[in-house]
């Protein structure tokens, strides 16, 4: 059995492409920038605040500004801190969470979004108290698909790569479970670009409520 649970946030634990998006979008009015659609904003969303930021930029405008980008990139990380009226939690993750912690079982969390605006998140949902450690975007000079931040979660919680499983919806996941020797179940409700069967994985599953079962299974 696992001795640790380690999750991503956005597109594993919460759907927040409306808040990222939004807040996204302001900062490029504030610009003089027009909106980027949602569906192609959402896309950008995965690796972290500068690159999201970078990518609407670039989509809006043709091309990236150093300044203006910086400029930006700051805007948005004050603006999101302060803003997640929109993100909601999948259907079955608090139940789920809650359970796991019932049982004794360390949860940390290892996400690209910076750190602040992850914790006030964990906060307005109730979840502050669940997670032993938090990684953010920002915790680390280097962002996931780098493992440092994985590895960052695995000496919080004092364990090793074997010893935990690591949940998160995308390529970019994927990549830093496999970088990092850590056993990754997939999500497949959110914000992955690749097909499923192209990431490699331990198990996958689009029902919260049926993992803990799938995770005795796959032992």
């Amino acid at each position: 059995m696992w001795r640790a649970l380690i999750f991503d946030l956005d597109g594993t634990l919460v759907d927040s492409a409306p808040d990222i998006v939004a807040a996204g979008n302001a900062v490029l009015l504030a610009e003089g920038l027009p909106p980027v659609p949602f569906a192609q904003a959402r896309g950008f969303i995965g690796n972290g605040a500068p690159v999201f930021v970078s990518r609407m930029e670039r989509a809006a405008s043709g091309d990236s500004r150093p300044d203006r980008t910086a400029r930006m990139i700051r805007r948005f990380v004050t603006r999101y801190e302060h803003g997640a009226s929109l993100t909601r939690p999948y259907p079955g993750v608090a139940a789920a969470l809650s359970a796991f912690a019932a049982t004794g079982l360390p949860l940390a969390l290892c996400t690209n979004k910076p750190e602040a605006p992850a914790r006030a998140l964990l906060a307005s949902l109730g979840w502050a108290d669940l997670f032993a450690v938090v990684v953010g975007g920002d915790t680390l000079p280097v962002v996931k698909p780098d493992p440092a931040p994985l590895h960052a979660a695995l000496t919080g919680l004092g364990l090793a790569p074997h010893q935990a499983l690591f949940l998160g919806d995308s390529d970019v996941d994927a990549e830093t479970a496999t970088r990092a020797g850590v056993a990754f179940a997939l999500f497949t409700g959110g914000y992955r670009t690749a097909a499923a069967a192209d990431l490699p994985h331990r198990l996958a599953f689009d029902d919260w409520s049926a993992l803990p079962g799938l995770l005795a299974a796959s032992l």
